[in-house]
């Protein structure tokens, strides 16, 4: 029987070459750039157990983004791979995860920043990039109207953060590898945020943030 939590790994028959965006964005940067409904974005881990920290915002009413409380209520699981359907604080689909060849994809373990690197790690790493810091910085360059009070819980493919029994979570060793992707069709015109997260303190990424690719397709 599939469940919420299990692992559905599907291979896209998507050709690279027919993409309208192909690019690779570096390690430890931020980008913004908008996705039309009907669009379909792929998400490539270059190297491997590399974190892509995102969030996603409906481009035709900006106060509307994703949510991972309704994501998760309405799927029933803590984990997203293919078939989830990504949900907005309005309860509507924003997308839905159509290829996945990495099979599991982090929504309770949050984005980076300052506050979370002195806690985690130590009283000087307090001023290390964080993926907070990379949102900011994005959206203040973007100038479209979102800001710091506009940030919220985050997904982060690629990560693995089990959730163990007595409650508690675990940044555990990824299960991503090199060229795994996850694939999400927009359901509405949107705002892709992506922190390629560059965290340089935590073993899951053996402390060395790497590239990722984006490619992104038109409607068939």
């Amino acid at each position: 029987m599939t469940t919420a939590t299990a692992f559905r790994v599907q291979h896209s028959a998507l050709d690279p070459a027919n993409a309208v965006l192909d690019q690779h964005h570096p390690a430890g940067e931020p980008i913004l750039f908008p996705l039309a409904a009907g669009q379909t974005l792929r998400i490539v881990d270059l190297e491997g157990n590399q974190a892509a920290d995102v969030l996603f915002y409906n481009r035709d009413d900006p106060a509307e983004h994703y949510s991972a409380t309704d994501t998760l209520l309405q799927q029933g699981g803590i984990y997203l791979t293919t078939g989830s359907v990504i949900r907005s604080n309005e309860g509507r689909p924003m997308l839905t995860i159509v290829a996945d060849t990495c099979g599991r994809h982090d929504t309770l373990g949050g984005a980076c920043a300052a506050e979370s690197n002195t806690v985690r790690y130590a009283l000087q790493k307090k001023f290390m990039h964080s993926c907070r810091d990379n949102y900011l910085i994005a959206l203040q360059h973007a100038d479209i109207g979102l800001g710091k009070r506009d940030l919220v819980p985050n997904i982060n493919f690629f990560m693995n953060v089990p959730v163990t029994e007595a409650g508690e979570l675990t940044f555990a060793d990824g299960v991503s590898g090199p060229g795994k992707y996850v694939e999400l069709r927009a359901e509405m015109n949107l705002w892709v945020l992506i922190s390629n997260c560059p965290q340089l303190n935590n073993p899951c990424n053996a402390y060395h943030p790497t590239p990722i690719r984006l490619l992104v397709w038109d409607p068939a």
